[in-house]
């Protein structure tokens, strides 16, 4: 960073994330002095990734630190902004950066208005909470939020982190989150639906057969968008989705719900862009309300039921 010694460095909620990054800032040459972390899995990330670094109260870690990293869950972020700041904890010239996606310099204008220099620095990556997630850390895009005067010191911190920027606009940060959260976590849940299905055809080994296709699926959707597109909605085999629908209602209701909305957003892309015929089109959506029809008539009969 833009700093003629070590900077002293305190993190507030190392979790998964807060105790990645201030290991790999105490790798750059920078002294972590101090982590708070209230739960046993945290204290455990603590011993295990920074060795020596005495577990202390949050304000006490504000007081220790010249860069405090705020990597608590985005709900609790406010609160405790407003906690450090009204305590005394936050100092003027103090850089205060937290890692939420979502949230851009706005929540942080308690620690503003102490005198602190505040960014938001968002790792665009899923972490384990080990030590496995350094080497992941080279090439990182972060995405973050700070003041023209503050953007060297941020481009510094991220370089420290092995990372690259990338600069989100305050009234950004949301859309921004939302694009992350939409491709990476609801990924997770559309595989792991997919195993499920997978299972309950038979498959002994659902994460290898998958595993092919999806690494082909997603390098190809990176590279080429809609293009990658394959499938029976894209052919239009209005046959074939038909019984995709059937054979869920039958062996993986639970899965129903999101096939039918991700079967709907394939067919509208499709459509857009000229792939698929509009009277293919017309008799897969018919295929698609008619499931959801029948879903929710089964819900209604489920509760009548009970």
């Amino acid at each position: 960073m833009t700093y003629d010694r070590t900077i002293r460095v305190g993190v507030i909620g190392a979790g998964r994330v807060g105790a990645v990054l201030a290991r790999a800032l105490r790798d750059a040459g920078h002294d972590v002095v101090a982590a708070a972390g209230e739960s046993d899995a945290s204290r455990s990330r603590i011993a295990a990734l920074l060795p020596g670094v005495r577990p202390a109260k949050p304000t006490e870690v504000a007081r220790a630190a010249d860069l405090l990293l705020l990597t608590v869950p985005d709900d609790m972020l406010a609160n405790v902004v407003r906690v450090l700041s009204d305590s005394g904890a936050i100092r003027p010239g103090q850089v205060v950066v937290h890692t939420s996606g979502r949230h851009g310099l706005a929540v942080l204008a308690p620690a503003r208005a102490a005198g602190a220099r505040t960014a938001a620095v968002h790792p665009a990556m899923t972490f384990t909470g080990t030590d496995v997630d350094l080497p992941r850390l080279a090439g990182c895009v972060f995405g973050v939020t700070a003041d023209a005067a503050d953007r060297p010191l941020v481009e510094a911190l991220v370089a420290d982190l092995g990372g690259r920027a990338m600069w989100v606009p305050e009234e950004r940060r949301t859309l921004y989150h939302a694009g992350l959260a939409h491709g990476a976590n609801h990924l997770v849940t559309l595989v792991t639906e997919a195993m499920e299905t997978l299972s309950a055809a038979g498959a002994d080994d659902p994460a290898g057969t998958l595993r092919p296709l999806l690494a082909a699926a997603l390098d190809n959707a990176l590279e080429h968008g809609d293009a990658a597109l394959t499938g029976p909605i894209v052919r239009g085999d209005v046959g074939t989705v038909r019984a995709h629908v059937a054979g869920l209602v039958a062996d993986a209701p639970q899965t129903l719900p999101s096939y039918v909305a991700m079967a709907r957003a394939t067919l509208d892309r499709a459509l857009t862009d000229g792939r698929l015929l509009p009277i293919r089109a017309a008799a897969i959506l018919r295929v698609l309300d008619s499931a959801e029809v029948a879903a929710a008539v089964d819900v209604a009969n489920g509760d009548q039921r009970r």
